[in-house]
């Protein structure tokens, strides 16, 4: 039976329009790091490397003979991004974002069955069949979120600080502590296809745990 996570794991990738706190277990994803404005074609070429291959890792466990131990066919992830500014915006911030100063870490989950070693020969077979220089950066890595607040954002990008005063709202009421500014989204709808003001965004960041 082929894994479907909006069916499967509801509490990580489709939580309700209000805060909530939500243990998060380790993750595999393929990830890539950059810095700049997310609106560039820079940054497209940083999705589709990782894109490409997260399809490669799944059309080539359909047609292996022998399939890691545990591999059922899956619906490829959402796309992630994990967002925080700059050192040097760091030092001057005021409150006010600059898009150019923004530094991310994009990701898309992976199934527990995939290793380094089939990621590497993807890896490599993705070099050959769709170029991207940016594939030299892409990384396969187990995440650890641990405890966090999180919300369903429908809107704008631009208008997630809104949802954001929400949750750390929702912290200080629980007497919870963020860990820091940096925050994960989880890409529910695509922003190619969907109008500003009806994208789905899961929100989320990390809690202390003293």
């Amino acid at each position: 039976m082929k894994h479907e996570w909006r069916k499967t794991e509801k509490n990580i990738y489709l939580p309700k329009s209000k805060p909530e706190v939500i243990d998060v277990p380790d993750f595999k994803f393929v990830t890539i790091s950059g810095e700049g404005n997310p609106n560039t074609d820079h940054f497209k070429k940083h999705i589709e490397a990782l894109y490409s291959i997260a399809y490669a890792i799944k059309m080539n466990l359909k047609t292996l003979q022998t399939q890691p131990k545990g591999y059922t066919d899956y619906t490829v992830y959402p796309l992630e991004g994990v967002w925080d500014i700059n050192d040097e915006a760091k030092k001057h911030y005021n409150g006010q974002l600059n898009k150019d100063d923004l530094v991310f870490t994009l990701m898309i989950r992976q199934p527990d069955f995939v290793n380094d070693t089939f990621f590497s020969k993807m890896l490599e077979v993705t070099k050959k069949k769709k170029p991207n220089p940016l594939l030299d950066q892409v990384k396969f890595e187990t995440i650890s979120e641990g405890k966090c607040i999180q919300m369903m954002h429908i809107g704008s990008y631009d208008d997630e600080p809104a949802s954001f005063q929400i949750m750390e709202a929702f912290a200080e009421v629980h007497k919870l502590s963020r860990l820091s500014k940096i925050h994960r989204e989880i890409y529910i709808s695509d922003f190619r296809k969907v109008a500003p003001e009806k994208l789905i965004t899961v929100l989320r960041f990390q809690l202390t745990t003293e």
